[in-house]
């Protein structure tokens, strides 16, 4: 290969390392005996560990690079967006490994499917993130969805399960029809794929601006979809419930990113000029998710149903802000950057303590016994001072109580808001909040007041021990210290939006 094709394809190296390493993984593992199945987990870890130090090189860089005809970029936003990917995935596969194999999903009849099929849900995403054309997004999205799909159905014995990969693909295939139908009427219009000539096309007085507002709608409907808000959210609490709870975590996860990256790449990098129009549409989107969102957690007992309400509502703030980012039919670079980097801040935030707290419904889990319940956590503190404590963390984080990041990212989302304007929009966030904070305490309340119910030691693997503690104690050191990762996110977010 020679200088100028490598030039050429460098954009995409941490992609084409990681397509490279998940396909050679997949033939390795088709030759391992069970005993051995562990170097495809060890090999799953190196890959993202390599493709993680490629973005993060990417990051340091701090510029815009383009490749495949301009289908393809690699900006700050992207590329510390996959770090945080990467780290998510890696995490959920740590947390995962035991757990699935208590399952028989990791035995000789399925093999290293998890692993597989996780790791090119997430190449989906990592072009979804880097997408400037309709259809290498379209890819992305597809690529994840279905990789996705599979996973969901990977306990083929379970009828809860297949149940819930059913649910999962119909209507995952009807919000990609919304999707596709509304790129399609773009396409129409517009002449173009690209998302540059689309906002060309948008700020142009003789451009059809009414066909491109029907076109937003379905676009919106698709995204919505994928970030599960309301009204398009009756799939997240069946899927988060039937799925594994390892596949659980590959859902909420780093999908998430990819799902606020699409939202910056269509709606703000793409169709910025009618801002005014969609912002009223994620408006309505993001008040209905904190309200059904939050009211509807605080009447589970199941943990996994809660943990998706919970999804739906935070889900609501990150749309929150997005309806900040211009104000009267106008906008500058600092007002939409403040308000588009909390979001992604925010983003970050969630999946983090996300991660640690299905990771602990993985360490409570065994073979024979699912811990989906609250009273399975009846009485950790007596079982396990530590792993309550950073379950503690984890709920104060999801909560929005200081000082977890938790609070810090609610704390940029409603400064935006207000920035905006918008004091009645901040009112009604702040009181979702406190509602949502009920059910998250409850399970402080159930771990360190109620008794007991299981005296069983915890079996915990060293390789998740530290992980779940990193986790756990990361949402404190953030949020004592949130101005790291705040300034990484607006440089990224400013950077990104200049080009």
């Amino acid at each position: 290969m020679n200088t100028l094709t490598f030039k050429m394809f460098e954009p995409a190296l941490p992609e084409i390392v990681l397509l490279i390493s998940t396909c050679a993984i997949l033939l390795v593992d088709m030759f391992l005996r069970d005993s051995r199945r562990y170097l495809t987990y060890l090999l799953s870890i190196a890959t993202l560990i390599v493709c993680a130090c490629l973005s993060w090189q990417g990051v340091q860089a701090g510029g815009t690079e383009y490749a495949f005809n301009e289908m393809f970029v690699s900006d700050p936003m992207a590329n510390l967006l996959k770090v945080f990917s990467y780290i998510a995935v890696g995490l959920t596969l740590v947390y995962a490994r035991r757990y699935s194999y208590y399952r028989g999903m990791l035995g000789d009849t399925l093999g290293g499917e998890f692993y597989i099929l996780a790791l090119f849900s997430l190449l989906g995403q990592m072009i979804m993130i880097s997408a400037t054309n309709f259809l290498s997004l379209y890819l992305g999205l597809e690529l994840m969805s279905l990789c996705l799909y599979a996973l969901v159905a990977l306990r083929r014995d379970s009828v809860a399960s297949t149940e819930a990969s059913m649910k999962y693909f119909i209507l995952g295939a009807l919000a990609s029809g919304f999707l596709l139908y509304g790129i399609s009427i773009l396409y129409g219009v517009t002449g173009t794929l690209n998302l540059q000539e689309v906002m060309r096309a948008a700020m142009s007085p003789t451009g059809n601006r009414t066909g491109m507002v029907f076109g937003i709608v379905f676009l919106v409907a698709g995204l919505g979809f994928k970030l599960g808000a309301v009204p398009f959210h009756m799939w997240v609490p069946d899927v988060y419930q039937g799925s594994p709870t390892g596949v659980t975590l590959l859902l909420g996860g780093a999908p998430k990113l990819a799902a606020f990256a699409i939202f910056i790449r269509l709606l703000v990098e793409g169709l910025m000029p009618l801002a005014m129009d969609w912002q009223q549409m994620v408006m309505i989107m993001a008040v209905l998710s904190l309200a059904i969102g939050n009211l509807a957690a605080v009447a589970q007992t199941n943990i996994k149903r809660m943990l998706a309400y919970s999804t739906i509502a935070q889900m609501g703030f990150v749309l929150l802000a997005f309806t900040a980012g211009m104000v009267d039919d106008r906008t500058t670079l600092n007002f939409a950057t403040n308000a588009y980097s909390s979001a992604m801040f925010y983003s970050i935030a969630y999946v983090t303590a996300t991660l640690g707290t299905f990771g602990m419904v993985m360490l409570l889990s065994r073979a024979g016994f699912e811990a989906e319940n609250l009273e399975d956590f009846k009485g950790l503190n007596q079982r396990s001072p530590w792993f309550a404590f950073i379950m503690l963390l984890l709920m104060f984080s999801l909560a929005g109580i200081p000082p977890m990041v938790g609070f810090y990212a609610k704390f940029a989302v409603l400064q935006a808001v207000i920035g905006s304007g918008q004091l009645g929009l901040a009112v009604f966030a702040v009181v979702a909040s406190l509602i949502a904070a009920f059910y998250y305490l409850r399970v402080v309340k159930v771990m360190y007041f109620d008794k007991a119910t299981d005296s069983a030691p915890l079996e915990v693997n060293f390789d998740m021990r530290i992980a779940l503690s990193i986790n756990g104690l990361a949402v404190l050191v953030i949020g004592l210290m949130p101005e790291t990762l705040m300034i990484a996110c607006v440089e990224a977010i400013k950077r990104t939006l200049a080009t």
